[in-house]
Order: structure tokens, then sequence, then C-alpha cells
């Protein structure tokens, strides 16, 4: 229990912190709206129509999918961090070698069952029109 007492700390510095900017920002905000304020900004083209317009589900199929598949990759970054250990059919060498001999298949293949799942969910997903835009 002791070890977690700072990530509880710093967890209710940042709950606090969050709290007290949203109180101060609230207590001290003046609406006065203007005709410069409620101009156009980025790309200078004024807005068409109403700002909660229907989009299509597409769209979020898309989304969802980039969603997936971009937390399927972070994945891979603890794979290639102890890529080493996976590879080596016994404990490391003090200098983080693998003894000549011991080299195994597991690290690689592991990640290729996981590429190849996440290749059949894309070839998937493609075959069933989820990607086209149209």
């Amino acid at each position: 229990m002791r070890a977690y007492v700072p990530v509880l700390l710093l967890l209710g510095f940042v709950i606090a912190n969050a709290v007290l900017i949203i109180g101060i920002s609230h207590l001290t905000m003046r609406a006065r709206p203007t005709p410069v304020k409620s101009s156009a900004y980025e790309s200078g083209i004024p807005a068409l129509g109403d700002a909660r317009e229907r989009f299509s589900v597409k769209f979020y199929m898309v989304a969802m999918l980039f969603i997936i598949f971009d937390i399927e990759t972070v994945f891979m970054i603890p794979w290639g961090v102890y890529y080493r250990q996976l590879s080596c059919a016994v404990p490391l060498l003090a200098s983080g070698v693998c003894p000549p001999g011991n080299i195994s298949f597991f690290g690689l293949g592991e990640m290729l069952i996981f590429m190849a799942a996440l290749l059949v969910g894309l070839i998937y997903v493609w075959k069933k029109g989820a990607l086209q835009w149209d």
C-alpha cells in the first residue's frame, strides 16, 4: 500500500488542480460576445449549417476502425522492449545477450501471430466495405 502513496498523491493533485482551474475560470469569466469573436476563424470560411449536423455512419465506422488499429499498434511497443527476453530460451546473461544456441522463435512468432490476426481483421473490414467512403 505504501508504494501507491505517491501515485495517489499525484492523482489527488491532478484532480484538485483541474477542479481549481475550472472553478477559477468559471468565477472570473464574463461572457461578452462581439462580432469579431463570432466570426469564422481557422479557414476564414463562414460555417454552413448547424454545428449539430448529423454525420454519416461511415464516418464513425472509419473512426472506430482507426482507433482499434491504432491501439493495437501500441501493443507492439512492450513487445519490442522485451524482444530479447522473449526470444531467448534461457535467462539473458548479465550483458543482456542470449547465450549461443538458446535463441528461440517464441518472441518473433507471437508477434507474427498478432500481426496475422490484425491482417485478417483488416481484410475482413476491407471486404465488408467499411473503408469505402462513398
